[in-house]
């Protein structure tokens, strides 16, 4: 069965860092792309940050460039994200996920798996 399941959530104060953690099913993660969206209460989903399967296809989001980093260790089948200085307008549920291929994309559109998320609010 196809899953995608996120973990590392939480609730922090602004300047903390978090690490998101998606694991996997392993012909799920195996070849494929993977992503970081994200979600705010009332906004519309958006994209946080992609990785190709050889982790040489990386893109981050403006509004998230030089505090995120997204990794993946294809040996244990598992996403990360490394979210540093966390800010208010972070809040969102965090999603990651799958898309076939070898390179990432920032469409949503693009990706055909995805998991159920996991929450991080960050207080002022």
């Amino acid at each position: 069965q196809v899953q995608l399941v996120e973990s590392g959530g939480g609730l922090v104060q602004a300047g903390s860092s978090l690490r998101l953690s998606c694991v996997a099913s392993g012909r799920l993660f195996s070849g494929r792309s993977l992503g970081w969206f994200r979600q705010a209460s009332g906004k519309e989903r958006e994209f946080v940050a992609t990785i190709g399967w050889a982790a040489g296809s990386i893109n981050v989001a403006d509004s998230v460039e030089g505090r995120f980093t997204i990794s993946r260790d294809n040996h244990n089948n598992r996403l990360f994200l490394q979210m540093n200085n966390l800010q208010p307008e972070d809040t969102a549920d965090y999603y990651c996920a799958a898309k076939k291929g070898y390179y990432g994309s920032a469409r949503i559109d693009d990706y055909d798996w995805w998991g159920q998320g996991t929450r991080v609010t960050v207080s002022s």
